[in-house]
This record gives structure tokens, sequence and C-alpha cells, in this order.
């Protein structure tokens, strides 16, 4: 049986689903380079062939040490889910002679070579500048059109976000973000093999998005997610995933599948897509490109990411259209043949819809809940009015425990200050949008309030 070493760090899709799609495929040997989530430590140990907990001083090489952990067990493929572990899996790869993200995972992982690379090649993006220092900073804010966003280069989940919409306002915005990125390394979430990634930062003008002039309906954010892979140096386009408005600064909400665009709309952000990911020249992964929608059908490129989109974009891609990517891309990286959708693929042909939501304390608008409640799953389940038909879970490896009183929203921290992950199930993309709109207005009443006695000082 083909065996394969599964890297495991924070993000990316649920341990659980990625731990079950590949043992079906290949036998797994795990290598945690952070904890197992408690509610799939038992079924990790039972899917696993062996679980290997490396030790800081051997994380110090990490290319190092999963070379070193692929050979020991005789892997026939490598890979990760995780943005942070992404560019040490595909040189990892490369030095082991396995198919893998390529020598260009840095380009979509460090923010800075990214936006050089599309500049190169003459995309559509937010004018930007490269940041390593708070002087740097400051010379940019006078340079480029405001108002800017500092963020940093190597972060994933909106973290370390921060809005200049003066230029006397950079100092703090530079000392928050070093901050944020510092306690995101505390939590385990940051990039794993460059040292010193938490000093690099680029800022960008803040361009004017519009989901109107794509979406028929109101409620939609102005951004698109297009899912894909690459093959042998070939994108193909599996989806598109449309989004609720984000959270200021710019936290993610929610995520949908599919996206309710009509098909010219749609053609014409797959080519971008396409372009994006073809100038990045990635080889064999998982790919997650966002892309902001302006009016007059403008368009501009977020950020590509040489791996599958994080949350539950995986398991509702499979759901809807029925297609386990995971196990695709085991089968891929292992040689054997694999039917990729021959186009991107649309509502018309989806099976329903499906959506994860992100709880945090903010209302419809932004605004912070008036008081602190507790999270409570069985309390949202019986009181949430959602439309016939829908069905509404917890993702339980990505929530805190029922009683858990749910932390205040911090701008900075993006999903850092998550509660727990939601996920709906519903018959189209539009009722799935008004079932989060009913959600996100219902928490704050329907979660028990937080006695005085539990919320942290």
């Amino acid at each position: 049986m083909s065996k394969v070493l599964l890297v495991h760090a924070k993000g990316g899709p649920p341990l659980g689903h990625v731990l079950s799609r590949t043992a079906a495929r290949a036998e797994v040997h795990l290598l945690a380079l952070s904890a197992l989530p408690p509610t799939v430590a038992d079924s990790a140990r039972r899917l696993c062939a062996s679980i290997a907990t490396p030790s800081d001083t051997q994380r110090a090489d990490l290319v190092s040490l999963i070379v070193s952990e692929a050979r020991a067990v005789g892997a026939d493929a490598v890979l990760t889910f995780s943005e942070y572990a992404v560019v040490a899996v595909a040189e990892a790869c490369r030095a082991l002679g396995l198919a893998g993200a390529g020598s260009a995972a840095a380009l979509a992982r460090d923010k800075r070579l990214m936006r050089r690379t599309w500049l190169e090649h003459d995309l559509p993006q937010p004018e930007f500048r490269p940041v390593t220092t708070e002087s740097e900073l400051h010379a940019a804010a006078a340079a480029l059109p405001g108002p800017l966003l500092l963020k940093a280069a190597w972060s994933a989940g909106s973290t370390a976000h921060q809005i200049i919409r003066d230029p006397h306002e950079a100092s703090a915005a530079w000392t928050r973000s070093r901050e944020v990125m510092a306690e995101s390394a505390q939590l385990g979430y940051a990039e794993l093999h460059v040292a010193e990634a938490e000093a690099d930062f680029v800022v960008e003008h803040i361009v004017t998005g519009t989901a109107a002039h794509w979406f028929e309906e109101p409620g939609w954010g102005d951004y698109v997610s297009v899912e894909g892979v690459v093959t042998d140096g070939t994108f193909h386009p599996v989806c598109l995933s449309g989004r609720m408005p984000t959270i200021e600064p710019f936290t993610e909400r929610a995520g949908i599948t599919p996206a309710l665009l009509p098909q010219t709309a749609q053609d014409r952000i797959v080519d971008l897509a396409r372009r994006a990911v073809d100038a990045l020249g990635l080889r064999d992964c998982g790919t997650h490109t966002e892309i902001k929608l302006g009016a007059d059908g403008s368009m501009w490129l977020i950020e590509t990411a040489a791996r599958f989109g994080g949350a539950m974009t995986v398991p509702q891609i499979e759901e809807v259209f029925g297609l386990d990517l995971i196990g695709m891309l085991v089968d891929h990286l292992l040689g054997r043949p694999v039917t990729w959708p021959e186009h991107c693929l649309t509502p018309a042909q989806a099976r329903g819809a499906a959506g994860s939501l992100v709880v945090l304390a903010v209302d419809g608008d932004g605004r912070a809940w008036p008081d602190r409640r507790a999270w409570d799953f069985p309390a949202v389940s019986a009181r949430v009015p959602l439309s016939p038909g829908s069905e509404l879970s917890v993702v339980a490896e990505s929530s805190l425990a029922d009683g858990s009183i749910v932390p205040v929203y911090d701008p900075a921290a993006g999903a850092n200050t998550m509660a727990a992950l939601c996920l709906l199930s519903a018959a189209d993309p539009r009722t799935v949008l008004r079932d989060f709109e009913a959600l996100v207005g219902a928490l704050p009443r329907i979660l028990p309030a937080a006695r005085p006695e539990e919320v942290p000082a």
C-alpha cells in the first residue's frame, strides 16, 4: 500500500476530514507540528500508522526534519494543508524528488514576492510597498494613496491587519501589527520555516469593492475565491466560493459554496485566477485565489495560496459537488490517474449549497455585542430560525467547548478571537446567506449571558 507523510500544523481544513480522506487512499504517517485537536486525537491514532511529535530542537531545521521522517516511513508522497507549513513541505518534496508545489511555493506564501510577481505580469492588484521597518512604513504611507492596509507578509486568517487612514496613524499601526504577530506565534499561527517572518510586512492601497455590480441580490461580500488545483503545472479551476461582507478591518465571517454569480462573471473571474496562478509557476498543489470585485467589472487580486482553502471550504465542495479534493490530490501525488473537472463548476451543477460561519462577538454591522456571552451550540441549534430543510452543525475541532466565554472581537487579531465554526447545508446559496444573516442577528440574544465571575479580567 502507498504511504503518505501528512504534515499537520495550525490552519487549513479540519484535520478529521483530511485524515479520513487521506487514509482511504494510502497508509498515513502523521508528523504533528501542532497539537492534535482533542476531538480528533482518538481517530488519528486509529487512522494513522504512526504519529511523530518532534521536539523544538528537531523543528529548528524543518525541511531536514520532514525529509528524514519521510525517508524513515518510506513515504511515496508528502503533503500539508496548513498555510504555515506549505513552503517547508514544498522544499522537502524537492529534496526527496516527490511531486509538490515546487520552487515557487514561497511566491504563493510571501505577499511581497507574490505582488512583485503579479506586477511583473501586469496583473490587476492594489498599489503596494513592502516594508520591514517603521521608517519604511512612514515613507510608503506618504507615497501611496490612502486609505492603506498594513498586513503581515506571512500571515493568514486576516491577522495583524491594520487600516491606516492618515499617515499619522502609521506608528500605532506598526506597533499593533507586530504585537499581534508575536501573539499569533505563541498560539501556533505563524510561519514555521522562514526565520523572523513576523518582521516582514506589506502595505497597500485599499481599493473600493462593490458586490452590487456582480450579485443580483444584497448581502454578498465584495470578493470571491476560486478554488482549484495545479497538476504538472496546469491549473484546474474547480468552483467559486462567495462571502458575506467582512468585519473591519477585513476579517472573514462566512464562506458560501457555490458563489451565486452569472456565468459571464464567473468566466471572467476564473480567467484572472488562472493568470494569477500561472504567473506564480506552481507545480502540484491545491490553490485558493481571492479576488476583489469592483464597479463596472473591475477586479483586483488579493492573494493566491498553494493549498486548498481553509475552514470548511473543502468539505463544502465535497457536499455540494461530490468531489473529494483531499483524496483526489493524494491520488495525483501518488501518480494515480485523476479526472479533474473540465471546466469550473457552476451553481447549476451544484446539489444544494453549503457554508461555514465564523462565530465572532459582533453583530451584522460589525458592532461589538453589548455584553459577554457563553458559547452554547445546543441553544443555537434549538433556537435559531432556519429555513425549511436547512441543517446546522458545529465543527467541534475548530470551536470552543460549550460553556466557554466568547472572546471579545479584536480587529487586529482577526480570526484568532473566534468562538466557533458552524457549517450550514441548505437548498441553494441564497438560503445559506439568509440563514447566516439570521444566525448572526440571533446569537447575542440566544446565547446565555456570561456570569461576572466567569469573565476573564
